[in-house]
């Protein structure tokens, strides 16, 4: 199947109260070299006037009176589209100049995948250091990832919207911004159809995260809620967050732990301990090596404690995870019902 014309792009912006960030999304959106055909902007219940932004931008915006989370404001917003290929972007993220040019290029080029991601870029819009490493290891792991993807991301993600529509589009039972794009990208694989990571296709990512807000959201809205995902397709892909290296190293990080807490009595729980930071290390040495060439060598090393701690909670999660599973599956196995 070729075109012999641009496919048409519609944007689709989900925003709950965006503030700065978002008026710096629609402005390089503005900017964007070709245009979208369409900006459609789903105010999700925002307090802060949002919508009233997007209007002067020049955005067609669609408003809910009350939160509803991300999923449904995409939805909406993709019923209401026109464009053959709907782009998914985040209110807190300022896309390049050359994006839709991206897009329609790579769809253009390979007809046959159905969807694409991006990641974000290496100069993430917060200064401070969990921003900064925070987003700097996301582009860290798609920038190194295989190219045939396989899930989808609603940050920067793009799908032909025919396609969206027969899927269903996003599964609006998550209420909050979780893992509805990562749920929609394993439904795609499942139907038969190719995702492809396009890694010159990258963002700027202008959310500050602290302490608090990012071990939340990587525990409770990502962690918790993908290892559910996992348990109910019961399937591990080698990918992204997932790849066997990442996986062995949650082993070590809590061989690790149980090392150092049997080190006071026992010298040989020292030496393990000593043996299995030397090999955490050593695995993860070509992301703190990027890290270094990126900030340098003191960012680098404050990043392993954060580093490693991401592989502790990430660990939990999946143990509390596979839990809940394995009792659930116990307490209400699955009934056949005969008919009389």
């Amino acid at each position: 199947m070729g075109f012999s014309h641009e496919l048409t792009v519609s944007v689709i912006i989900p925003v709950y109260n965006g503030g700065q960030d978002f008026q710096r999304c629609l402005s390089n959106l503005a900017a964007a070299m070709p245009q979208p055909i369409e900006i459609i902007v789903v105010a999700d219940g925002d307090t802060d006037g949002s919508w009233l932004v997007a209007k002067e931008f020049g955005a067609k915006v669609l408003r809910f009176p009350t939160p509803g989370g991300p999923a449904r404001a995409r939805n909406l917003g993709a019923r209401a589209a026109n464009g053959e290929i709907l782009f998914f972007v985040d209110a807190d993220v300022a896309i390049c100049p050359e994006a839709i040019g991206y897009v329609q290029s790579a769809f253009k080029r390979e007809p046959h995948i159905a969807a694409l991601i991006g990641s974000y870029d290496d100069a993430p819009g917060a200064g401070n250091f969990l921003s900064q490493y925070r987003n700097l290891f996301h582009h860290y792991t798609h920038q190194t990832a295989c190219e045939e993807a396989s899930t989808f991301w609603g940050a920067c993600g793009a799908i032909r919207r025919d396609i969206f529509l027969e899927m269903g589009g996003f599964d609006e039972s998550y209420r909050r911004p979780t893992i509805e794009d990562i749920e929609l990208g394993y439904r795609l694989k499942e139907a038969g159809y190719r995702i492809r990571l396009c890694k010159p296709l990258q963002v700027k990512h202008l959310k500050r995260w602290e302490p608090i807000s990012m071990l939340k959201a990587d525990f409770f809205y990502r962690a918790l809620p993908w290892t559910e995902l996992l348990m109910r397709d019961s399937k591990i892909v080698n990918d992204l967050n997932l790849q066997l290296s990442n996986r062995i190293s949650v082993v070590l990080t809590y061989g690790l732990l149980i090392a150092l807490i049997g080190a006071p009595w026992s010298s040989t729980c020292l030496l393990i301990a000593g043996l299995l930071a030397v090999s955490l290390f050593t695995l993860n040495a070509p992301l703190y090596r990027f890290f270094k060439d990126q900030r340098g060598l003191r960012f680098a090393l404050k990043t392993i404690p954060w580093h490693w701690l991401y592989y502790f909670y990430s660990g939990l999660a999946f143990a509390i995870g596979f839990m809940r599973h394995f009792f659930q599956e116990r307490r209400f196995p699955k009934l056949v019902f005969l008919k009389p």
